[in-house]
Formats: structure tokens, sequence, C-alpha cells
């Protein structure tokens, strides 16, 4: 009699192997297959990266501000009895506030008033419109703003009204001068000549202003002769930039503040943001953007998987007649279902891995090419290739099964 044939479980390399087998035998099909994979395993390592940078560079930027910075901006001011004109449209911040912090306030370490006006900028031919600040010594303290040369102006040319200025590199550009040719010259800011000590260091643009588009000037010469008001005693302030004594009294630091000022005007008509509050922001903004760009890069894995599990199929329409032969001889239905299932998954993590190659090199070239900052991490290449290996494994179910479920006898008859 005859006896049936003996069925055995394949192992994992022998598995492998017939895999493998399978898709060198269909190299420029498996090739066109992984496309899809590779181009999207690669757009998620290159746009996180490219995401990550920005955060990076713009948590940098905020960072830039100051030490442990505060801002006290004016509050919003309505028009009768409900229309709101907006944050900063109050006129309630002074010049005795300022002192009265940095006077009061035990967990402030420096406190630099401020007085902000857009004005026409000439020198010589060029001109630029910027942001003329008016301030005192303290802002080099808080704000962290050093002079790349020259100097910053001292407390005595604050008291005698002294027209001098530094400029951010933005606005030396924009005058055609260069940070050494800018010192000693002099420039006009509506019909006032100024004379130029220092330009500053370069900051950067954050998301709210280019920190190195202005010009500072003291800000009593800014009240009476820019602004063009007879009393410095009373005037309206733009804001008032405070350093805390370290990053721990903060929240000190801005209880004292506000306590102070309400005290001071009788009413909340004051607004705080404390740089760790701008930080966070962006953090959060860029995160959000990052996530979407990995979300929108992942679609196109996705996609590739689709395209794995539909070769399979025609892959399993092809092959028919052999799924048939190898369960004649003994082979089992998991046999069948794990050739195919690994196929797929073949497919797709070398895919994966050859689209980490190419996001890592396209990462490179956008960083040289266009000079974004870029970060790439270990976390995104491994999800990168973990989605991949995923989608290998859930787009090969379908075939694999498929495949597995084939009646040998029918399949023996098939063309």
């Amino acid at each position: 009699p005859l006896t049936p044939p003996r069925r055995r479980t394949m192992d994992l390399g022998e598995t492998l192997g017939l895999a493998w087998s399978s898709l060198l035998a269909n190299r420029l099909r498996a090739s066109l297959t992984m496309l899809g994979v590779i181009m999207g395993t690669a757009a998620v390592i290159a746009l996180v990266a490219i995401g990550r940078g920005a955060q990076a560079q713009a948590e940098r930027q905020f960072k830039s501000l100051g030490a442990n910075l505060i801002f006290v901006r004016n509050g919003v001011a309505n028009v009768g009895s409900s229309a709101s004109q907006g944050v900063g449209s109050a006129t309630t911040l002074t010049l005795e506030d300022a002192q009265a912090i940095a006077r009061t306030a035990q967990a402030v370490e420096a406190v630099a008033p401020t007085l902000n006006t857009r004005a026409q900028v000439v020198w010589a031919g060029a001109n630029t419109n910027t942001s003329v600040v008016g301030t005192t010594p303290e802002y080099v303290q808080v704000r962290d703003f050093l002079p790349l040369t020259g100097r910053f102006f001292n407390q005595l040319e604050v008291n005698q009204e002294q027209r001098v200025a530094l400029l951010g590199q933005t606005t030396v550009d924009s005058l055609g001068l260069t940070a050494e040719s800018a010192l000693g010259k002099t420039i006009r800011i509506r019909s006032e000549d100024f004379l130029v000590i220092g330009t500053l260091e370069y900051k950067g643009a954050t998301q709210f202003q280019d920190q190195d588009d202005q010009v500072l000037i003291p800000l009593t010469t800014m009240a009476r002769r820019v602004v063009g008001n007879n009393s410095l005693n009373g005037i309206s302030l733009s804001s008032i930039a405070v350093s805390a004594k370290s990053a721990e009294q903060m929240e000190a630091a801005q209880f004292q503040i506000t306590n102070l000022l309400r005290l001071r005007h009788g009413s909340t008509d004051f607004q705080l943001r404390s740089q760790a509050d701008l930080v966070d922001a962006a953090s959060t903004s860029s995160a959000i953007f990052t996530t979407l760009l990995g979300w929108s890069a992942a679609i196109s894995l996705m996609v590739g998987g689709i395209g794995i599990m539909n070769i399979m199929l025609v892959s399993v329409t092809e092959r028919t007649r052999e799924i048939g032969v190898r369960k004649a001889i003994g082979a089992r239905s998991q046999d069948i279902l794990w050739q195919f299932l690994i196929e797929a998954i073949v497919l797709s993590v070398t895919g994966g891995l050859l689209g980490i190659a190419l996001g890592v090199g396209a990462t490179f070239i956008i960083r040289n090419a266009l000079g974004w900052e870029t970060i790439i991490s270990l976390d995104s290449i491994g999800l990168a290739f973990a989605v991949a290996f995923a989608v290998g494994a859930f787009f090969g179910v379908y075939p694999a099964r498929r495949a597995a479920q084939l009646d040998p006898i029918t399949a023996l008859r098939t063309d």
C-alpha cells in the first residue's frame, strides 16, 4: 500500500531560502514593489529630521532671548464697555513701575525698561525701516545682548540723553555696513543724528521677530528726541524685561511682580510672559509640525504595503501549481503560509533598510545644500524600520492565508 508523504515542519532558514529564491527569480518586480517602502521610509526619516531640527532651532532661539527672562507687557485697552483693542493696547506701564520692580521684588536680578517704535534709519545713501528700542544698560544683562564690536552705552549717557546707538546685524547689513565699519558712523533717526558706538552679536529670528533687526539707543534719548515726550516721568513703556535671580525663582519673581503692579495700578492691566512659556509654545507647535510630517510620510509607507499585498496576490495566482505540488509531497498549510508571509516581510524589510540609507543620505544633502538644521535620531530610524516590518507582516497575511488554504488537488489541476 502507498504510504502518505511524511509531513515535517520547515525551519526558518529553509523558509528564508525559498523566499529569497522566489524574489530573486522576479528581481524587477520585487524592486518595483519595494520602491514604495523605500520612499516611504526615507521620507519618514528625512521629514522627522527636518522637523526636529526646526524644533531645536526654535527652542535655542527663544533661549537666546535672555537668562530666566520675564516679559511684562501692557494689557488690553477697551473702547466703551466691550470693544477690546488687543493685547498691548493699554498704556499703563511706566518707568516708575520698572524702578519699583527693581527696588522691591527680591527674586529679581535686573530690570530693563524698553520703549519701542519703528522708524526709518538712514546712513549715506542707504536706509532701512527697523525697530528702534530705547532702554538702559541693564538690557545687556537681562537680554544677554552683548556687543560684537564697540561697547554698550552707560548710565551716564542715559542720564545725559546722549545720541548714541548700537546696531543689530540685520540693520548693519541693510545699511551696507559691516560690524567693523559701522563703528563711528553717524546715522539719522527721525531727523536726529546718532553716533554708532557698537554693533550687537547675532541672535537670529524667533517666530515673533528678527532680533537682529533693531537699533538700541538710551531710553531718555528715545523718549525726548525720537518719541517727542517732554517728560520721562509718566511716559508709557512698551514693555519691561525682567531677569530672575535663578530658574528656581522664576515663579517667585512672577508672583512678586504681579502683586506689586496690581497694588500700583489697582487692576490687572498688564500681562506677564516668561521665557519658559515661549520655549514651551515653540516646542509644542514644532512637535505638532514634526508629528504631522511623520504621519504624512507614514501614509506613503502604507501605500507601499498595499503594493506588496497586490504583488503577493499575483504571486499566489502565478504559483498555484507550485503550491499544489509542495502540498502533495508533504508541505503543510502553515509551511505555505510562512513562506509567503516571509516573502512579504523580506520585501518590506529590505525596502526599509534601503529607505533608511536613502533617508539618512537625503538628510545630509538637505543640511549641506540648504543649510537647514536637521537631527537624525535612532528612535526615528527604529520607528521607520518597525513600521516597514509591520507593513510587510500586515499586508502579507492575506495573500499568505490564501496560498495556505488552497486545495492541493485543485491547485494541481491549475494550468
